[in-house]
């Protein structure tokens, strides 16, 4: 079989919000950038400023979306949101911490904390739901642009998975793997499936930060 030429996929994580400092489950809840996450989108709009970028697509959550109109701004290409790169429902345990979960909840949060492909919070989705939604879309996605670049603007979860699909590793194995706020993730797509060419590229953030002292 001849497949179209490949489509060169920049995933690239939401910049930095409050919840995400303080280590809450944010979900499908709309949490903004905080200021250093402002400044990192900013960084990643520089950092992408030569890409011929055909299209730019991002989770219509505000924190992705805020970091990915930063480089449509600077690029002078659209951008399209996107309801299938959400982050994961995580249901009532969304606005928690990770402390909290397990005081509460230690038989789910064992579940979770050990990736149950089956297990769901209470008004959220399973992993094996979640991973089935993120991969259709971007493959979706993907699939529409042959030959050419795109930026996809997303969650830490929905780059998880990304990554799996690309590397074929299997839902329960730990992470073992990067997934920075504001970080360039590189993939190419075909109808084989997707292979991973560059993770975690935080190079462009390696400057000072909104509170570094400058004397």
């Amino acid at each position: 079989m001849v497949y179209p030429e490949p489509t060169r996929i920049l995933a690239i994580r939401h910049g930095e919000t409050s919840w995400n400092v303080q280590s809450r489950v944010q979900g499908q809840l709309d949490i903004e950038l905080n200021d250093t996450g402002r400044w990192q989108a900013e960084r990643v709009a520089a950092a992408l400023a030569d890409e011929p970028l055909a299209a730019i697509y991002a989770s219509d959550l505000q924190r992705a979306l805020e970091t990915a109109r930063a480089v449509a701004t600077r690029r002078g290409v659209a951008l399209q949101a996107e309801r299938g790169l959400r982050e994961r429902g995580f249901g009532e345990f969304e606005g928690l911490t990770f402390r909290d979960i397990e005081s509460r909840w230690p038989e789910q949060a064992g579940r979770w904390r050990h990736r149950d492909p089956e297990f769901g919070p209470q008004g959220g989705e399973t992993l094996a739901d979640f991973y089935a939604r993120c991969i259709a879309a971007v493959t979706r996605l993907a699939g529409a642009h042959p030959g050419q670049v795109i930026a996809l603007v997303a969650h830490g979860g929905v780059l998880d998975c990304m990554y799996r699909a690309a590397a074929r590793v299997d839902l329960r194995a730990p992470r073992t793997w990067q997934l920075g706020n504001a970080s360039i993730n590189r993939l190419l797509y075909t109808g084989e499936g997707f292979t991973l060419v560059g993770w975690s590229d935080t190079s462009h953030l390696d400057v000072p930060t909104l509170d570094d002292d400058p004397l």
